[in-house]
């Protein structure tokens, strides 16, 4: 039984929040470690849980299946990866915030990606659209607090603003095609909406096209995915680093868990099914071409991962195109695993250069490799293994990708992902290029990283490097 898992970690967060509340004089960074403890008992807890129905209503309004024991996991992962930032990050958010103590603020910043992680979690499980709409919204709210957190940073409102705007948007999306999916089928569980179907006429699942559609832009909202990706760039620049880290990872990956739901529901209808593949290849080779087109000219570090967390949507969608494949749905989960590891270490890096800089522009690596030489091999993997060079978890991800693809026959998608892949190439190794080639600045200040850092990084670096030459231990774990 998995079910109780998220209200642990939801009480943690109301525990925390107490703390910090009653405690006014701790150190806000004990909150922060102690948080990332007992979220790794919680992980760890979750290896001796099996899959049960115990816990789903008679139409699946909640799935304790192996995906969303999977990606209950990867939730939890992602929040102790982006406290670890959180931790590295706090100087910085303590200029930004003002108080009358030390540390004020802090204890919010550090608690609020619980609350987040607790509605990833149910977002994971969901198989109902009442559900998913109250996980989704649990998540984007505390998203909303997050990307706005630093208050003496106007690009932090900035960001925070336009995120609100345009997420109330595609929630408006959202809830008109839950409302007409349900005037067609009197069913808001995804299994009962895929039973129904079988016994609607045709003429009448093709009317459902216009409810799925809805759903397709909140989500792809969600995901990033083009057109429905103008806000990312901004937002990510704008956010704190490590909440632009949770963004990037954990709220792509639950939307993407999300859509393979809906999309495995209403594909059981032949003539869904004939609009539906087509208009989600559509949607992946749109993102694809515009996420790594609009990475090239980047010269701001987190603008150039925002448009590289468009591109990596792209290739997740040609998976999510690709689900008549029996090696899609794997393909997809290997892929969110690799990019959570890659773009972790990738922040893992950017923040201490960055609070040493006093900027996050890319000539701001310039020299790393003498300044940092640990770091800048960090970044050297984290970049390798997003543009997908062999024998990186990045390659693997990519290759069954594309093996999936293969097999359903989208031979554009995959052109459209090899010719892609060469244009990644150029734009991460600009990183690279200023790292080892470029001359340091005379007065370029010393990175300093704290021992927790160096340690999260090298073991994101030996994660990557070793599932890139023998992944089978984790092909072997994956649902």
């Amino acid at each position: 039984m998995s079910f109780p898992v998220e209200f642990c970690v939801l009480s943690l967060g109301i525990l925390m929040l107490l703390v910090d509340s009653f405690f006014p004089s701790i150190d806000k960074r004990t909150l922060a470690h102690t948080a990332i403890v007992w979220l790794a008992v919680f992980l760890a807890a979750t290896f001796f849980l099996q899959p049960s129905p115990l816990w789903a209503s008679p139409n699946g309004f909640y799935e304790t299946d192996a995906l969303g024991l999977f990606f209950k996991r990867f939730a939890l992962v992602s929040t102790i990866l982006t406290l670890v930032l959180a931790i590295e990050y706090a100087p910085v958010v303590e200029r930004f915030i003002p108080g009358s103590r030390p540390g004020a603020g802090l204890g919010e910043f550090f608690t609020l990606p619980i609350f987040t992680c607790a509605g990833l979690m149910w977002m994971a499980s969901a198989a109902d659209f009442v559900m998913i709409f109250c996980a989704l919204e649990l998540v984007t709210i505390s998203f909303y607090i997050q990307v706005a957190f630093m208050r003496r940073n106007m690009a932090s409102l900035e960001a925070g603003t336009k995120y609100l705007i345009l997420g109330a948007l595609s929630t408006g999306f959202l809830v008109y095609g839950i409302t007409w999916i349900f005037g067609m089928t009197g069913q808001t569980g995804l299994r009962g909406i895929s039973t129904v179907l079988g016994m609607v006429p045709q003429a009448s699942q093709t009317a459902l096209l216009f409810g799925i559609g809805l759903i397709l832009v909140s989500l792809g909202f969600k995901v990033a995915a083009a057109p429905f990706q103008f806000w990312v760039p901004d937002v990510y620049q704008g956010a704190p680093t490590p909440v632009t880290a949770f963004l990037s990872v954990a709220s792509k990956a639950a939307g993407f868990v999300v859509l393979m739901r809906v999309v495995d529901a209403f594909l059981v209808a032949p003539a869904l099914q004939a609009k539906l593949v087509p208009a989600l290849g559509f949607l992946a080779g749109l993102t694809l071409v515009y996420g790594n087109l609009a990475a090239l000219p980047q010269t701001n570090m987190k603008r150039l991962l925002a448009y590289s967390s468009i591109a990596h949507a792209g290739y997740l969608l040609v998976g999510v195109a690709s689900v008549g494949s029996p090696a899609a749905g794997r393909a997809i989960v290997f892929y969110l695993l690799a990019y959570l590891l890659m773009t972790f270490l990738a922040f893992l890096v950017l923040i201490p250069v960055s609070k040493a800089a006093g900027g996050d522009d890319i000539s701001d690596f310039n020299g790393l490799g003498r300044r940092a030489p640990g770091m800048a091999f960090a970044m050297l993997i984290a970049m390798l293994s997003l543009a997908g060079l062999p024998f990186t978890v990045g390659f693997l991800g990519k290759f069954f990708i594309f093996e999936a693809a293969m097999r359903q026959q989208h031979f554009v998608l995959v052109v459209l992902g090899v010719v892609t892949v060469a244009c990644g190439f150029y734009y991460y190794l600009k990183v690279v290029r200023a790292m080892y080639w470029q001359p340091a600045p005379e007065d370029a200040p010393p990175v300093l990283v704290s021992p927790l850092t160096r340690f999260t990084a090298a073991f994101l670096v030996t994660l990557i490097l070793v599932l890139g030459v023998y992944p089978k231990p984790i092909l072997d774990f994956l649902p």
